[in-house]
């Protein structure tokens, strides 16, 4: 069975490969189910139940309210909305709750300049029970897909076999390039298997999937965020070299907005989640969302950064006794994002530093700007001795830049302390 498995990986690898020349950089917008999971009661709660209501309101608010035009483009629908299957084996929406059906809403989202997103499940039922893709229903459903305008696929793997999952995302990846339209490639394959080599063929996956979910669903909490986090970390090494454009690892989605982070948590996420060049999906109620999470949300440079075209995937490079923990990401421009990470839960921590410490060049003065605060630190040279305080469970974030190279004949000096404070 082993040697059958390895020679269908080798197989499919050798004549299967995504075309859609999407997703250069991680896709961002708006995904249902964090917040709204399965609520299909719409007599009882209908603002909040899956339905064809939920999604257009939204669509609004990410028009109106400044999402779209930061790139918060994707409309993302995940389990829950389907009907059943018609009498040609075709998927149809559930008639009361999308009584238009996802055709119409896919137009809707395109009037307003945003992208649709839609959920299917490789294996016999959905998560929640509802029609599967069979592999004999794949070539059906891309198609249907297409034919509904929709712009991305989240494909889960619930009630399949490994020997299902094998055969049927690459084939899915093959049905989505035959219909001729451009549909992102959401995988969760690579969660249903461990995350991890040998059973994850990431090289395989880069060729077949825009972006994977690696590991355990997100729940909203800071432990849950904090799970997730350590075992990226743990397994950066493997993980980090095969993010690039066209091709993401998925932490899954942010919370921020929701009840289980607090404000220094709900920063932290933000920041953590763009240093991993991750998909920027939210999961919350933008019609309740308060003032101080859409800044968040919205931080332009923040953005910038987790949208630079180089799309290289950051990590961690230090891991201190005192729970402080620093991320560095290259950007392009010569320029980088340092995240300083504290998950004390005591008390604010002033953490000292240099960039020699940092691994930065000593030939090269730099400047940094505080991503959250938009504060200018200037003349940072590699012996320059500095302080960030850092919030229990928060993080201080620098945008790093060179702003001149640093001439032979010119003595370094050590320049005072610099306290850099987040608050």
């Amino acid at each position: 069975m082993l040697l059958k498995t390895v020679l269908l990986l080798t197989l499919v690898a050798q004549v299967l490969v995504l075309e859609n020349g999407l997703l250069r950089t991680p896709p961002m917008g708006w995904l249902a189910w964090e917040r709204f999971r399965c609520n299909i009661d719409c007599d009882e709660d209908p603002k909040n139940c899956i339905s064809e209501r939920l999604f257009m309101e939204m669509a609004d608010l990410m028009a109106q309210d400044g999402w779209r035009d930061l790139g918060y483009v994707y409309l993302n629908i995940d389990d829950c909305w389907i009907g059943e299957r018609d009498d040609r084996g075709r998927l149809v929406p559930d008639s009361k709750r999308f009584p238009h059906g996802i055709s119409f809403l896919a137009d809707y989202a395109h009037s307003l300049g945003l992208k649709l997103g839609i959920y299917a499940d490789m294996g016999n039922l959905t998560c929640m029970g509802f029609p599967g893709t069979t592999l004999d229903k794949v070539e059906l459903d891309a198609q249907t897909f297409a034919e509904w305008k929709v712009d991305m696929l989240k494909l889960d793997g619930c009630f399949s076999t490994r020997e299902e999952r094998i055969e049927g995302y690459p084939k899915m990846s093959a049905a989505l390039n035959a219909t001729g339209r451009s549909i992102a490639f959401s995988c969760s394959w690579p969660a249903y298997e461990g995350g991890l080599p040998p059973e994850v063929n990431y090289t395989l996956l880069a060729n077949i999937c825009n972006l994977w979910r690696n590991f355990d669903d997100i729940q909203d909490s800071w432990r849950s965020v904090l799970f997730i986090l350590d075992w990226f970390v743990k397994h950066q090494d493997i993980l980090q070299p095969v993010a690039g454009p066209g091709h993401w690892n998925d932490p899954d989605m942010l919370l921020i907005g929701n009840f289980g982070l607090s404000y220094e948590q709900a920063r932290a996420q933000m920041a953590l989640w763009t240093v991993l060049a991750a998909p920027l999906f939210m999961s919350t109620d933008l019609r309740t969302i308060s003032p101080q999470n859409v800044n968040i949300l919205q931080n332009p440079l923040m953005i910038k950064i987790n949208q630079d075209p180089l799309g290289i995937q950051g990590r961690m490079i230090l891991k201190e006794k005192s729970l402080i923990q620093v991320f560095k990401r290259p950007l392009s421009g010569d320029t980088n994002v340092v995240v300083f990470f504290s998950r004390r839960t005591d008390m604010p921590f002033r953490y000292h530093s240099s960039l020699a410490k940092l691994n930065f060049s000593s030939s090269r003065i730099y400047e940094a700007q505080d991503v959250f605060s938009g504060e200018i630190i200037s003349g940072l040279r590699d012996d320059t001795s500095f302080t960030v305080v850092i919030n229990p469970s928060g993080v201080v974030m620098w945008y790093l830049y060179p702003i001149q190279k640093m001439q032979k004949n010119v003595q370094k000096s050590q320049v005072p302390l610099m306290r850099i404070w987040d608050v």
